[in-house]
Order: C-alpha cells, then structure tokens, then sequence
C-alpha cells in the first residue's frame, strides 16, 4: 500500500519485493537495473537503493563481474524458517493485543472489514488476493507489536516463506479457510485478550505451514 510519505527508493523496493515474492522474476533471474527502472517508471536511484536494500535481505545475489540474480527458493527451508515463525509470532500477536494503539484499531477494524468479503465463499480460485491478504494482515499485528526489532525480522522471515508458498499455493485446498482464520486472532487483539492472541495465532500458523509442507 503506498502513502503519501513513501519514497521513490521504499515504492522501488516493495514492487520489486513482490515481484520476487509472487514469482513474477523467476528464482535465478537476472536482475537490470534498467529494465525495472523502464517497468517501474522511476529513475536508476531508487531503483539502485531498492536493489541494495533486497540484496541484504538474500532476495537479490550479487556476482562481482557476473551481475545481479534472483535468489534462489529451496522448499526445504520451509522448516527451519516455521520453526522460527511458530516461536515468534504468537509473540508478536501477545504485545500486539496489549500495545495497539488507535492507529492500529483503524486497521485491524478495516482488515476486519476486507475479511468480511471473503467470507462468503467461492473465492478460492482468487489465491493471490487471498494472499495478499494474509501478507497484510500479519504486518499489521508486527507493526501492532510496537517492536520494530521484532517486526523487522518477522517481515524477513514472512517473505522468504511467501516466495516459498508460491511455488506450492495451487495444491492448497483450504486456503480461504485459513485465511478467515485471521479474523479470531484480529479480534483478539482488538479486545486486548494477549493470551487468546497467541494461542490462535500458534494454531494458525502451525496448521498452515502444515498444510504448505505437504503442498511442497
């Protein structure tokens, strides 16, 4: 979602972002600086700024003399990357439900609102709506968190498992279910309820990457 303070080099950096994310520059592919400038329609600075910044985060290789690539996806860091989520989330959901603030009611009240046009079903073929639900979602609960150490890493840790989902996201058969999921732990945190905020938001994230693993 851009805002009306996002820089050239922060818009640069999310569309690419998702781009690698969704697949749509394929793990291994060769990254031009010019040719994102030319599809983005910004000028080479952000676009350079944008390129750093997703190399320190290993969504971009970089080879001295060879250029810029996609970094490649292996389903098998699914594990290690759930196991890390499955101990912090629930945390992230627990300080969220005990330090939202009025900025991120208006949120959590508009997810709640997005969720309630899901809910009537037949919207499993709209897989990437879905996820970029689910995306927004759980960064409104880090951003909730008020930890911004704490949401920094659950964001790295969210889109490396993204690109991975996608790569298995056809074969999953319930996810508009797991998605609806969000609402319980969106209204738990809306209520201040900390414990029912990580207990859903441990169920949810153990049962979905369940799901994903056997997709993969």
């Amino acid at each position: 979602m851009t805002t009306a303070t996002e820089s050239l080099a922060d818009q640069a950096y999310r569309r690419v972002r998702r781009m690698i994310c969704t697949a749509e520059l394929e793990p291994g592919a060769v990254i031009s600086e010019s040719e994102l400038c030319e599809h983005l329609g910004v000028g080479r600075t952000p676009v350079r700024e944008a390129v750093r910044a997703l190399a320190a985060e290993h969504l971009i290789d970089v080879y001295p003399r060879r250029g810029m690539f996609v970094a490649g996806v292996d389903p098998r860091d699914l594990r290690s990357i759930s196991e890390v989520r499955e101990q912090l989330e629930p945390f992230a959901a627990r300080l969220a439900a005990t330090r939202r603030d009025e900025d991120d009611l208006a949120e959590i009240d508009d997810l709640l609102g997005n969720l309630a046009a899901f809910e009537s079903g037949g919207l499993e073929e709209h897989r990437a709506a879905l996820m970029e639900l689910d995306e927004r979602i759980h960064h409104v609960v880090y951003r909730a968190s008020h930890n911004s150490y704490l949401a920094h890493d659950l964001d790295s840790y969210y889109t490396h498992a993204l690109r991975i989902w996608f790569l298995g996201l056809t074969k999953v058969t319930h996810l508009h279910q797991a998605v609806l999921e969000h609402r319980e732990i969106l209204q738990a945190i809306r209520d201040g309820d900390a414990e029912r905020a990580a207990t859903v938001m441990s169920k949810h994230i153990e049962g979905f990457e369940a799901e994903m693993r056997l997709a993969l």
